[in-house]
């Protein structure tokens, strides 16, 4: 039997009908077709399922869809601005942060989630950050560089707070 959400997602309101059991994951990809946050591993260890939901970085395949009544969720397809790119998607771009893209959405809003915490957060701060995101390409550096890049250009920060 399903019941009745009703959650922002990327600012548009929506009231869906989904089964109680079905995860933010499978409602976010299943229903809705946003198939940017990826299922990884299931058990809220890799943070390719990450999505903002009310400004926090979460593992969406460890909340359960109702838990997200009424609230307000970010995934991957809602930071750019028309078809502007938000300036973390371009310095990951730029830094060469991106390889084979399973894990780039879930570190792009986690770095996303971060920049609005801390306006100049340094190498340490942002590997804690993006502790519960895992890459198998990149070796961390050259995401760690994209997302100092983008808090210390006064353009790219004050772009990358709304």
């Amino acid at each position: 039997m399903k019941v009745p959400l009703n959650i922002t997602v990327n600012g548009e309101t929506l009231r869906l009908e989904v089964e109680p059991q079905h995860t933010l994951l499978e409602v976010i990809r299943r229903e809705l077709g946003l198939t940017g946050a990826k299922e990884g591993c299931g058990v809220g260890e890799c943070g390719a399922c990450t999505v903002l939901l009310n400004g926090r970085p979460v593992d969406s395949c460890l909340v359960l869809a109702l838990q997200a009544e009424g609230a307000d969720i970010v995934t991957i397809e809602g930071l750019a601005k028309g078809e502007q790119a938000d300036p973390l998607q371009i310095a990951f771009v730029e830094k060469g942060a991106v390889q084979c893209g399973f894990c780039t959405p879930g570190m792009i809003l986690t770095s996303k989630a971060l920049l609005k915490q801390s306006a100049n957060p340094g190498r340490q701060e942002i590997k804690q950050a993006l502790s519960g995101n895992f890459c198998r390409c990149t070796g961390y550096n050259k995401i760690v560089d994209a997302v100092q890049v983008c808090a210390q250009s006064p353009t790219r920060k004050e772009a990358s707070h709304d």
